[in-house]
């Protein structure tokens, strides 16, 4: 999944911004438990760049006053 700049994220409407949301928490799930297991190397960074773009996430919605 692609980086996305938090420009991107201002333009996009709620429901769009629900969606990526739910789709980031899923990846980190996937990935954290990848990472339990021992199938990818925690050196990677892909849990922190997931974490960041939450995060990214989340300030925009609060910004626009959307609750989760």
């Amino acid at each position: 999944m692609p980086r996305v700049k938090t420009k991107t994220l201002r333009e996009q409407d709620t429901e769009q911004l629900r969606d990526r949301l739910f789709e980031l928490r899923g990846e980190l799930k996937k990935l954290q438990g990848l990472n339990a297991r021992g199938m990818i190397q925690k050196q990677s960074g892909k849990i922190g760049r997931i974490k960041q773009d939450i995060a990214r996430v989340l300030t925009v919605m609060t910004e626009k006053g959307v609750t989760e």
